[in-house]
């Protein structure tokens, strides 16, 4: 009789796959080539973002030693009531001596008309005397303005102010010198700028009203000392004690 032998652990061993060892294995080739399609985009994007991002920096940055720049850090410091940045952007001593000229002006139109020109040369020089009391009211003013020329801005974002100028005001630079105005209605502003170091300062203020309420408190005062003599009205509307020492000087100019 014949025999049949059959190895068991033989025929087991063949049915049992072939586990890769370690560092054998590898990706599928069709999942590769889809980690490559998508790869090389999102890192072509991430390079994109990244330029643009320093490129936005850098953009921001220039615009930290324009005009508009100075403007809506004066702003935002108003808004918050910031008095030493307001202080820093503005230069008051400035601001009242360039405006000086529109208040003798207002005062000349309020009062002067029809006034002979002797009449006229008579009250400019008795108001050059009176002059520092005429500054020390505008001075005095300075403050309510600046809070109400930025007040009308306050709503304005702060990069909008900065990258969106032309669409809110009409900036003329001459150098170190700017020429800053609202081109809305509503919101009237006119100042002149000056670069001081990385910020520019409010140097100038145009403000007709404002002028106008100056010149009317004190013009007339003016006028009246050099056309009619009423010395102690005068001195009493100025709030000047020395008035009349003050008018000897310009009598002497007007011998």
């Amino acid at each position: 009789m014949s025999k049949f032998v059959i190895n068991l652990n033989e025929q087991s061993m063949s049915n049992v796959q072939r586990v890769p060892a370690f560092g054998e294995y590898q990706q599928p080739k069709a999942k590769s080539k889809f980690v490559k399609i998508i790869g090389v985009p999102a890192a072509l994007l991430g390079a994109v973002l990244l330029i643009a991002a320093v490129g936005g920096y850098f953009y921001w940055q220039s615009y930290k030693y324009t005009p508009q720049y100075s403007l809506a850090l004066l702003i935002d410091a108003a808004r918050r009531g910031d008095q030493t940045t307001v202080d820093r952007l503005v230069d008051s001593d400035a601001v009242v001596d360039d405006f000086m000229p529109q208040i003798t002006d207002k005062a000349i139109e309020l009062y002067g008309r029809g006034l002979p020109p002797q009449a006229l040369a008579k009250v400019a020089q008795v108001a050059a005397p009176i002059l520092p009391i005429v500054k020390e009211r505008a001075k005095a003013e300075l403050p309510r303005v600046i809070r109400e020329k930025t007040d009308k801005f306050a709503n304005v974002p702060f990069a909008a102010i900065v990258l969106g100028a032309d669409r809110y005001l009409e900036i003329t630079r001459e150098g170190d010198t700017a020429f800053v105005k609202s081109k809305i209605a509503d919101r009237p502003l006119e100042v002149k700028m000056k670069r001081n170091g990385d910020k520019w300062q409010i140097v100038g203020l145009t403000d007709e009203p404002l002028a106008t309420r100056i010149a009317q408190k004190i013009g007339q005062e003016i006028i009246l000392v050099a056309t009619k003599g009423g010395i102690a009205q005068a001195g009493k509307s100025l709030g000047v004690n020395n008035l009349q020492d003050l008018l000897k000087q310009a009598e002497n100019i007007l011998k």
